[in-house]
């Protein structure tokens, strides 16, 4: 006996009434390759253990190699300076005379230049390093922060040797102008700070490699600390604002503690730079191996200035074993530099864990 649904045509029966008896959607050809699974990716071979091995020995072998060309170094060093250290022993770091002539060496002007300018340098780039970073990270409106920021690192492109020429023919004269001859005048007869500006008003001296150095390592301090502030999570800096803290608050609270080694490494990085910066400060120290008083506009020479100065003229013997001797001390001093600042990070990070 037919029904009424059977009757109609087979388009407009329901879906389940045109399969088979006893069959369902998953009987038919298609849905059956649909419902086929698809098997898994097939897995990479693992490499070896010998291929885990040979590149734990590359990398061993790369940082070997490193720590011994930093002991080649030194020892070529030790070899060439070894004249130099038998006659004139740690008397050489105290004494002032620079003779070629009667064969009698002293590094203090020299040791005394280096730091002089790094110093200078280190006082001016930090801060103003500082105030970049922060603007760049904290305060810049959205469309300046890339072409400024490119255009600090930029100045880190400029040869040393430009620095030099600029600060010889262009910022020299601008200094003894407006600087040098106006505090000489303020300052006339008032003790130790007339003795501190005084000097011939030519414009190169320690003052003017000091500055010269802050413009060559501002880039390079503001890239570093502008990357670690801006590594600092927001959530803290957002909770500090939503606490009611100020920009500055929320720096010397929150991003400074967070970030406080890659800023502590920043600077290391800028005073390294000072302190083997040659041919920018050879051109605005003035090259003088006399240190007549302890002003900043004094000429005075560095040891990078010297050792480019006098290495190529200087003959077999004691000039040469000298000027290696000096070569020596700046070694000594960077690595005491790094040393230091290795343990002042420690410490750092001791005193955190007493605080908690």
């Amino acid at each position: 006996m037919s029904t009424p649904l059977d009757r109609a045509p087979a388009s407009e029966r329901p879906v389940s009434s045109t399969f088979p008896a006893g069959a369902g959607p998953l009987d038919l050809p298609a849905e059956r390759a649909r419902a086929k699974v698809t098997p898994p990716p097939a897995k990479r071979p693992r490499s070896g253990p010998a291929t885990d091995r040979l590149f734990g020995w590359a990398a061993k072998g790369a940082a070997l190699l490193t720590l011994a060309m930093l002991i080649g170094i030194l020892l070529s060093l030790l070899y060439g300076a070894w004249p130099a250290i038998a006659k004139f022993g740690l008397g050489f770091l105290t004494s002032s005379v620079w003779d070629p002539v009667q064969d009698q060496y002293g590094g203090l002007v020299m040791i005394y230049g280096t730091l002089a300018t790094s110093l200078i340098a280190l006082l001016i780039a930090v801060p103003v390093s500082f105030g970049i970073a922060l603007f760049l990270t904290e305060m810049s409106p959205a469309w300046l922060k890339r072409p400024l920021g490119t255009a600090i690192e930029l100045l880190a492109a400029v040869p040393s040797i430009v620095y030099g020429m600029w600060g010889l023919l262009v910022f020299g004269p601008i200094l003894s102008t407006y600087v040098q001859q106006p505090l000489q005048k303020l300052f006339e007869g008032v003790p130790y700070l007339g003795a501190l500006v005084s000097g011939p008003p030519v414009g190169i001296g320690i003052l003017s490699a000091g500055i010269i150095l802050a413009i060559m390592i501002i880039p390079f301090i503001a890239s570093v600390m502008r990357d670690v502030f801006e590594v600092t999570p927001p959530l803290l800096k957002e909770s500090a604002y939503g606490l009611g803290s100020t920009t500055w608050e929320v720096v010397s609270k929150v991003v400074l503690p967070y970030t406080k080694a890659g800023v502590i490494g920043g600077i290391m990085l800028g005073l390294g730079r000072a302190l083997g910066e040659t041919m920018a400060v050879t051109f605005v120290i003035g090259n003088t191996n006399q240190l007549n008083s302890l002003s900043v506009f004094e000429p005075a020479n560095s040891i990078t200035s010297v050792l480019a100065n006098e290495f190529a003229e200087a003959g077999a013997g004691l000039h040469q074993a000298s000027l290696m001797y000096l070569g020596l001390v700046l070694f000594f001093i960077t690595f005491v530099v790094l040393s230091l600042s290795k343990l002042l990070l420690a410490q750092m990070k001791k005193s955190e864990g007493t605080k908690s």
